[in-house]
């Protein structure tokens, strides 16, 4: 049980699907029943598992080579690396794409469908080992989960929901890149060119901070229009402390401070995201 969700990189898929409902719950139009929303952010889940899969799938050389992903259950064996996984993966997609298109509509489906292939195919097939703009690219698969929430109720996202599209394609790169300083030595023996490898711990901690402020500036934005005092003050919160511990990882660039800007980064999403749904649901 462990090695599937390894596999499937749930934990990563939880926090997709809960862009989804907060994509959802900020976006105003034709209401939809609940079983249709369970529905449509299980879909973004699954789709998110296929897409985590078929990384770990076509990564299996790579993770080979990284202390962080040589337990991964391609690479030790505990799962038979071979074609039937693709079969699988696709028809999770599949029975992702459509449960979303006929529980929704065909554009929420095809939101579904889009983030699943810039993670999968966009960002791992293409870009990953070929250009450091790889997880900046791949940052529109997350935007793409808050749109497809937003399109189960609206055929045109309003500026809430566009502006937390924005927040999850911001928010993926100093994620990511303190990962990367935090996991250099990996990143360099597996000659992935993410941007610590290229520029060097001290450029890429200054990348991050600079990237966190364009981040929470955009999170503060939900407020100027519909988002209340709930949604202002938990992601002001949030961006805060991700704020001070990226400073502190430009102060001091190194593993230590690396994953502590990479923690906070996730409370700021959680903060973001969880704001929104129970701002929408007090007002």
């Amino acid at each position: 049980m462990r090695d599937i969700l390894n596999l499937f990189k749930l934990r990563i898929g939880v926090a997709i699907a809960l862009a989804a409902a907060a994509g959802l719950s900020v976006e105003s139009g034709t209401g939809i029943g609940f079983v249709e929303k369970i529905v449509l952010v299980l879909a973004v889940l699954f789709a998110s598992a296929a897409a985590g899969a078929f990384n770990q799938y076509v990564e299996r050389d790579l993770d080979a080579r990284m202390g962080r992903t040589r337990n991964r259950p391609f690479v030790t064996g505990r799962l038979r690396h071979g074609p039937a996984w693709l079969w699988l993966i696709g028809a999770m997609l599949l029975g992702a794409v459509m449960a979303a298109s006929i529980a929704t509509n065909f554009l929420a489906g095809l939101y579904v469908f889009l983030g699943a292939f810039t993670y999968g195919v966009v960002y791992t097939v293409w870009l990953k080992r070929r250009t450091w703009w790889n997880i900046v690219v791949g940052g529109l698969a997350g935007s793409f989960a808050v749109l497809a929430g937003a399109a189960a109720v609206s055929a045109a996202p309003g500026p809430e929901a566009l502006a937390l599209a924005v927040v999850l394609f911001l928010w993926t790169p100093p994620h990511f890149w303190s990962l990367a300083i935090a996991c250099r030595a990996d990143y360099e023996a597996a000659g992935v060119p993410m941007l610590p490898v290229v520029v060097g711990d001290a450029r890429a901690a200054r990348a991050i901070f600079a990237s966190a402020i364009l981040l929470v500036l955009a999170s503060l934005v939900p407020f100027l229009y519909s988002l209340n005092i709930i949604y202002l003050a938990s992601a002001a919160a949030g961006g805060a402390f991700f704020l001070l511990r990226c400073r502190a990882l430009v102060q001091r660039p190194g593993r230590e401070t690396a994953r502590a800007a990479f923690l906070a980064s996730l409370v700021q999403l959680g903060a973001v995201l969880v704001g929104a749904m129970l701002d929408a649901m007090v007002f």
